[in-house]
């Protein structure tokens, strides 16, 4: 595999990628010499995709670059007949997205989206939780998406700062590939939006109201600009960057129970359905694993014909739709429908 892009999740992807025994990191691009000093693998280094293009062909390929560029470089790649694991979101505009996988349908060469949760062993234990009505009907969900991102964190990739590169595109697009995954679609959407208070194109807090085709409805927040214990990163143990808060993210409510995410506690009354009967509290069992390794052990897969896609490009479109839905909603004042 190669891996294009060699920022923050192009080093991860180039690091678990170059510690699997079964997989070789055959190349990395990156032009900016800035990021390059920082390359310390054994692999072929170029400066542009037609240079690795004209002196080799990997099996498969990462695409880590900013989001603007997603497309036009897996489609180079596309064009070659190289599968492509696309890191998110798949792109900044629905249209464009649209084309570019009914190009890679015609070519039937498989595209991947890095919405990596999906591999968690526990995001897998919820919706096995779900699927198994131990809830019952979902009535409602709640996501909180709060953190702090530095300064610095903007300053060092420019490109943080500008319109549609905002939280909402970067960080909420996860949760919400997340929460069609428990509960299926999502048909409209209402949304506000608040400009970046450090003067950057984009916003820096969202509140997102939404329905599910099934009736149900959501109440989603995003912001990179306070100070909380409450996102998937600090819940969930996934990335051990980030400190561990002991606290939730997501709530799922039905009509027979309620789940709480990341923490997997199971509520539901000891006796019928009644606010004054008392609580019944189960702890969900499941092993802590690392999402991105499975990732990709999963695309390898994918490449040697073993396993159909679990997050396709399709399902990165979804959700692209829905982010593209609060973006308008915000700018529109209306309720949008997808």
């Amino acid at each position: 595999m190669a891996v294009i892009g060699f920022g923050l999740i192009g080093k991860k992807h180039a690091e678990i990628i170059d510690s699997n025994k079964d997989i070789t990191l055959s190349a990395i691009v990156e032009p900016d010499q800035s990021l390059r000093k920082d390359i310390n693998f054994k692999c072929k280094i170029f400066n542009s995709i037609e240079e690795l293009l004209k002196l080799d062909k990997p099996d498969g390929v990462v695409i880590a670059t900013p989001t603007p560029l997603h497309l036009d470089h897996a489609k180079k790649f596309v064009s070659h007949n190289i599968p492509v694991l696309i890191e998110k979101p798949i792109g900044n505009k629905v249209s464009v997205v649209e084309k570019f996988l009914n190009y890679s349908d015609k070519k039937s060469v498989p595209v991947l989206v890095g919405h990596h949760r999906r591999y968690n062993n526990i995001i897998s234990t919820a919706k096995k939780t779900i699927d198994s009505n131990l809830i019952g009907k979902i009535r409602s969900v709640i996501s909180t998406c709060w953190f702090y991102k530095p300064d610095h964190y903007f300053d060092k990739a420019p490109w943080r700062k500008k319109t549609g590169a905002g939280p909402v595109s970067v960080n909420l697009i996860h949760d919400v590939d997340l929460l069609m995954f428990f509960c299926g679609e999502i048909s409209s959407v209402q949304a506000i939006t608040v400009p970046s208070f450090r003067g950057y194109e984009n916003e820096d807090l969202a509140s997102v109201i939404f329905e599910f085709k099934s009736g149900a409805i959501g109440n989603m927040s995003v912001s990179d600009s306070i100070v909380s214990p409450w996102s998937w990163e600090m819940t969930s143990k996934e990335n051990s960057d980030f400190p561990f808060t002991a606290q939730n993210c997501y709530l799922i409510g039905g009509s027979e129970g309620s789940l709480s995410i990341p923490d997997l506690n199971l509520w539901k009354h000891k006796d019928n359905q009644d606010w004054l009967n008392s609580f019944k509290n189960k702890k969900l069992k499941f092993r802590y694993n690392d999402p991105f390794k499975q990732q990709l052990v999963h695309f390898s897969n994918v490449i040697k014909k073993k396993e159909e896609p679990k997050v396709s490009g399709y399902d990165g479109l979804n959700a692209l739709k829905v982010v593209e839905a609060i973006q308008n909603s915000a700018n529109k004042k209306k309720i949008i429908h997808i």
